[in-house]
């Protein structure tokens, strides 16, 4: 039985206290799934993780708007169509592509546009994996074993939460695409072993992307114990936990579960 590991955005900046955008408790989480990784080591056949990077001028970060003031917005401000419309809040630049995004998310049932702190900066540390999972990943690989990181949110236009695509493709932005490559790769495993941060975001909004592969979201095991939800948000993702149940996955612990 192939064994995929899928960690989503185990991050600095979402994992250390100190960290730009952490979640109270995800320090824990990385410690369980480094004992995970430890454990399970030789019946582990893939790794796969992802990582959050953004631009400083983000759509959801505070620089990249303004109020008729000329102030920015607050950090977990929302922001929506009829606020840009209205000229309650001003995008610095592209405002009508700010505009069809914030329709489609709307129309398309995404979740709410949200203003984060600066985070997940390209090339920073904040950015970077949190080094006691990295560390037993690459113990991993020193099997003759490959892992493989997946960079998602570059595009400063569109929110990407899910691993798979960002919340709203742009034209002309294949990183904002469907990831048909990373699709195939868990379509060829038997398991897919998911955890991540955050709970309630990134790695909800993975889960919900499989939901257009059913043959893919029935082979998902999600490690609860190696998950946290942004503090605020802690029942936005539950439909989608309940609907990934239905489908066949299985919702478990580090201590209930062994390869």
């Amino acid at each position: 039985m192939k064994t995929t590991l899928f960690i989503i955005d185990m991050q600095n900046d979402f994992c250390l206290p100190d960290g730009a955008l952490y979640i109270p408790g995800a320090e824990k989480d990385v410690e369980k799934l480094a004992g995970f990784i430890a454990r399970e080591s030789k019946k582990i056949d893939q790794i796969i993780l992802t990582q959050d990077n953004h631009h400083v001028l983000d759509i959801a970060h505070p620089g990249f708007w303004r109020d008729t003031n000329g102030q920015v917005p607050p950090v977990y401000t929302s922001i929506t169509f009829a606020d840009v419309k209205a000229g309650k809040w001003i995008p610095v630049f592209e405002k009508e592509k700010v505009l069809v995004y914030l329709k489609e998310l709307e129309n398309q049932g995404e979740y709410p546009h949200t203003i984060w702190p600066e985070h997940s900066l390209i090339g920073s540390t904040g950015a970077a994996i949190v080094p006691l999972v990295l560390d037993k990943v690459t113990g991993w690989a020193k099997q003759g074993k490959y892992y493989e990181l997946i960079v998602k949110g570059t595009n400063p236009l569109t929110e990407h939460f899910g691993a798979f695509r960002a919340n709203i493709p742009a034209k002309g932005a294949p990183e904002t695409q469907l990831n048909l490559d990373l699709i195939e790769k868990l379509k060829n495993t038997d398991r897919i072993v998911i955890a991540g941060e955050a709970k309630s975001h990134c790695v909800a909004n993975t889960i919900k992307q499989l939901f257009d592969f059913p043959e893919i979201a029935k082979k998902l095991i999600i490690l609860d114990d190696c998950m946290t939800n942004v503090q605020g948000f802690e029942s936005i993702a539950e439909p989608i936990y309940k609907q990934a149940v239905k489908l066949g996955a299985q919702i478990t612990n580090t201590n209930d579960f062994k390869l």
